[in-house]
């Protein structure tokens, strides 16, 4: 296992093998040092840990678990790019957390803490990142968070 992956591994997380797209795209791609992820929703086992808009149906809580699981399932579509080794990455350098909300939802951004944390804990200083957390009427399959990442290799 490498570094990120013991890391993730103390943290009681698993990282998933990435799901094969349910569209015309690819998980990820790279261009010179950088490897840009398609979104992520919050899979696990197979199924969403929550669905709905967060401030309607989904609490903050709920939420940042669900970004969080949605930064395991980034760091699964990683790892496939890196050919296994995530210690390849040098850094995270952007996310995008996008929140499914309702109108009147205010806590985006705390929700998109699940997901910075999660990046934060894999990679130490490194996993920092610059962020946006926006918020969304609907996201695919009712999905109530989605997080895409740029990273660069080392």
């Amino acid at each position: 296992m490498t570094a990120v992956e013991n890391r993730v591994a103390e943290l009681g997380e698993t990282i998933p093998t990435v799901a094969a797209p349910a569209a015309n795209y690819i998980p990820w791609n790279k261009t010179g040092k950088l490897i840009l992820t398609s979104g992520q929703l919050p899979f696990l086992d197979g199924k969403l840990v929550a669905t709905g808009l967060l401030g309607k149906d989904v609490d903050t809580k709920t939420g940042q678990l669900a970004a969080r699981h949605c930064a395991l399932n980034v760091l699964g579509v990683l790892k496939a790019a890196c050919d296994g080794d995530l210690d390849r990455i040098a850094r995270i350098v952007k996310i995008t957390v996008f929140v499914a909300a309702a109108p009147d939802f205010h806590e985006a951004h705390i929700v998109a803490n699940g997901a910075s944390d999660m990046l934060v804990a894999a990679f130490g200083d490194n996993g920092r990142h610059a962020r946006s957390a926006v918020g969304m009427a609907v996201l695919p399959l009712n999905a109530p968070v989605e997080v895409e990442v740029i990273a660069e290799l080392a």
